[in-house]
């Protein structure tokens, strides 16, 4: 008959049997790693386009794995948890880096070229007409505004926008006919 008691504090530790359960969970995850590494680098490797940064993604979800091993070795599928972990980092960093450029882009300073001569000389143009057919031109051809809708905003009848409308495109058209007019007129 064999009587076994609660070990004490101050007892030596009992004699080592064949595997100890954390050396056996550290071979599991030893074969895991050395079976499947190759495998899921291979994988995210396809999946970010660059074999270093899925190389060390990899490798950060096995010692993830490997920190919590006494808890992901009972899982059905280890690999799994260290596939979706793996994945998850990958995820992860690719937010980070659109969100690093995004911001970037923002704080850039754009250089837009300025106006092309033909737009100084529009600009010119439209300043020097009286501002209701400035308003009738501008929202007729650049709003698409049609004549009853131009009438309806301003107030006027429609035979008045027409009139705004022919005066504005015969001065535009006298003011733009050439460089040399344009100075002449003035």
């Amino acid at each position: 008959m064999t009587v076994t008691r609660e070990p004490r504090v101050d007892d030596p530790p009992p004699e080592a049997t064949a595997t100890r359960p954390d050396e056996r969970a550290s071979v599991d995850f030893d074969g895991l790693y050395h079976a499947h590494f190759r495998s899921l680098t291979v994988q995210l490797a396809a999946y970010c386009g660059d074999l270093t940064q899925a190389q060390d993604l990899v490798q950060e979800a096995f010692c993830r794995a490997f920190a919590r091993w006494p808890r992901v070795s009972r899982y059905d599928d280890p690999l799994a948890w260290i596939r979706r972990v793996a994945w998850n980092l990958a995820t992860s960093r690719w937010r980070r880096v659109r969100t690093a450029q995004a911001w970037l882009h923002r704080q850039r300073e754009e250089h837009v070229p300025g106006p092309g001569p033909d737009r100084v000389a529009l600009t010119a143009a439209l300043a020097r007409l009286p501002a209701n057919q400035r308003r009738a031109v501008v929202l007729h051809y650049l709003a698409d505004l049609g004549v009853a809708q131009i009438a309806a905003q301003e107030g006027v009848p429609e035979g008045t926008v027409k009139s705004w409308l022919y005066r504005g495109r015969a001065a535009l058209a006298a003011q733009l006919s050439s460089p040399n007019e344009v100075n002449h007129h003035d």
